[in-house]
This record gives structure tokens, C-alpha cells and sequence, in this order.
């Protein structure tokens, strides 16, 4: 299966004001996959903003860039609140996993140790490997892997951690070129996430959110 695009309407790891706006001029896209942060928003406007996903066919993503176990939760509660579909991020938390698991919600937390805002990945790959291979063993839904925020080869990372973890992987965060697009389509993990990349207009300078969109879809199938 094809690497799907998560299109992500936020902005340095914030959700953005008028990301309801957005979406609906860019809703008739090709594009399957839609998120956004659980800061910038307050809930009734989140709630509003994946029912018109979810309107429009989409399936959402909730991505929670919390550390502390509370914060974690309360990013669980919001996913389930809200109607989301899969809640990517947060540190694992056993309570998280179970409360989502109750609620019949997917979950794709993070591996490595995350730090700073916006969120860079500190430890060895091997670390971070295993990390994984232990989420695996508790049947978790996939994991977010913030490989271009890696303190490291972030390369070899995400080269190894595709290959050698068997769940659904999303590489989350920083891809702004077609160079990084080329080796996303190389390692071939389930789905990516671009947020500000198409904000500062990386891939059509000039143009508008959609063609940032478009352009990307159209790279993916070359």
C-alpha cells in the first residue's frame, strides 16, 4: 500500500486559528488524511473541525506532543471527545493505552525520548528500536516516530525502524522538501505528517495551502 500524507493543520506543533477555514477549501483533495494538535483550539471548535472530517469522508488524527502522564490523558480524553479517529503521540503511558482501548480508539504513541517544544528525539536508534519491538508486543494501533527531530542519523533511524518494526509507522514532523519526500517514499512507512511546511508554502512557493497539498499528492505517485 502507498505511504498516505497526513496533512496536519498546524504550525510549530500549535494548531492554527483558522484551520476550519482551511480544511473546507481543501476538503475536495485527494488527501485521506487529516490532524491537528490539542493546543491552538479550544474543544468546541475541535470538535466542530473533525466533524467536518469526518463529513467530508476523512480520517482524523489527534497528535499530542505531551510528557507527563496527566497531560498524556488528557490528550486521550480529548481524541475520545472529540471523535477522533487515532490519537498519535504522547509519551506511553499504560493508563493512556488502556483508556483509549476502552473506547475503542487507535493509538500510535511515540517512541524515543521526546523533549523541548517543538519536540526533538534524544537516544541511541537501538534504543529506540527496541522501545518499539516492546510497544509491538502490547498491540498498539501503529507508532509516530519524530525521525527528522532525531538528535541523530535520522536516516539510518527511519530507514531501520520501518524495516525492522512489523506495525504501522508515521513519520512525524520537519519533512519540507522533496529530497525528504523522496526518502519517505523510499523506506515506504504507512504515513507521514506535513503541518508547517505547507504553511510556509515549502513545495509551490507563492501559492496556496491546497496547491502545497496537490503538489506533494502529485510528487508522491511519481
Amino acid at each position: 500500500m502507498a505511504t498516505k500524507l497526513i496533512t496536519m493543520l498546524t504550525y510549530n506543533d500549535e494548531t492554527v486559528d483558522d484551520a476550519l477555514s482551511i480544511f473546507r477549501e481543501c476538503a475536495g483533495l485527494a488527501c485521506d488524511f487529516w490532524g491537528f494538535k490539542d493546543v491552538g483550539l479550544p474543544k468546541d471548535r475541535m470538535k466542530e473541525l473533525v466533524r467536518a472530517m469526518k463529513q467530508a469522508g476523512k480520517t482524523t488524527f489527534l497528535e499530542v506532543v505531551s510528557l507527563t502522564e496527566e497531560e498524556c490523558l488528557r490528550g486521550a480524553r480529548i481524541a475520545v471527545e472529540c471523535s477522533f479517529d487515532y490519537l498519535m503521540g504522547t509519551v506511553f503511558f499504560q493508563s493512556v493505552f488502556d483508556y483509549l482501548k476502552s473506547h475503542a480508539k487507535l493509538y500510535l504513541p511515540f517512541c524515543g525520548k521526546i523533549t523541548g517544544h517543538p519536540s526533538v528525539v534524544e537516544g541511541t536508534i537501538e534504543d529506540i528500536i527496541e522501545e518499539g519491538k516492546q510497544l509491538q508486543k502490547l498491540e498498539v494501533a501503529g507508532l509516530d516516530l519524530l525521525a527528522y527531530r532525531f538528535v541523530g542519523d535520522a536516516e539510518e533511524l527511519t530507514r531501520r525502524f520501518v524495516k525492522e518494526i512489523d506495525l504501522p509507522v508515521v513519520i512525524a514532523g520537519s519533512i519540507g522538501s522533496t529530497e525528504r519526500l523522496d526518502r519517505v517514499k523510499e523506506y515506504d512507512p504507512w504515513a507521514f505528517t506535513i503541518g508547517t511546511a505547507f504553511f510556509d508554502k515549502k513545495f509551490v512557493p507563492g501559492e496556496s495551502f491546497g496547491d502545497q497539498i496537490q503538489a506533494v499528492l502529485d510528487y508522491l505517485k511519481r
